[in-house]
């Protein structure tokens, strides 16, 4: 159970930063191209921060439903929460093709993943602490924690990939997208 719940966290923590790592692309893909470059920035790092304001309500809901259908379950739909918006965002058209709908839909995926994050990790952390004995708790937490830290390690280290195997041209073409569509494949596997 508890590397299960690693592993989730992981992902859930893999799918949310990788989007940070790709920021500066995703703002040129997604914003009119007239906008000065500080605007764009800000307009791309703001839909990032979305997520954490949306954090709120899948702990809510968690709770909610975590007493009613049990923690293990609402874990399990959590995980896959998260790696649903994550192979969106692989698939997001940009401004070029939706125009201004562009940057409301790239809004929508880190509010999904921001709920998904906000319900998955609190749950995973009383999840794994009434199931492991009570003298192993803080160990088990701990893991847990290590192995979101893991996540952010893994999309980093896939974000420097991409960006060292692919020209910058091909990056903003379609190589942005490889590590969501990556994250979509983990978190089946995690599922």
């Amino acid at each position: 159970m508890l590397v299960l719940a690693v592993l989730g966290g992981a992902i859930e923590f893999y799918d949310f930063i990788i989007f940070v790592f790709f920021a500066p692309v995703i703002g040129q893909l997604f914003f009119p191209p007239a906008i000065p470059d500080w605007l764009r920035q800000l307009q791309t790092v703001g839909i990032f921060a979305a997520g954490y304001l949306a954090r709120p309500l899948g702990g809510i809901i968690m709770a909610h439903f975590g007493d009613l259908l049990g923690r293990k379950r609402m874990f399990t739909i959590f995980v896959l929460l998260m790696s649903v918006p994550t192979l969106l965002m692989g698939l997001l058209p940009t401004y070029v093709l939706l125009g201004l709908l562009a940057p409301v839909l790239l809004l929508a995926v880190p509010c999904m993943q921001g709920t998904a994050v906000g319900g998955e990790v609190p749950g995973a952390w009383v999840f794994v602490s009434e199931h492991v004995p009570g003298r192993h708790v803080g160990y088990a937490c701990g893991t847990l924690t290590a192995g979101l830290t893991a996540g952010i390690l893994l999309s980093s280290l896939i974000a420097t990939g991409i960006n060292k195997n692919f020209a910058a041209d091909q990056v903003a073409d379609f190589a942005w997208r490889l590590p969501f569509l990556l994250g979509r494949l983990f978190g089946l596997c995690s599922v």
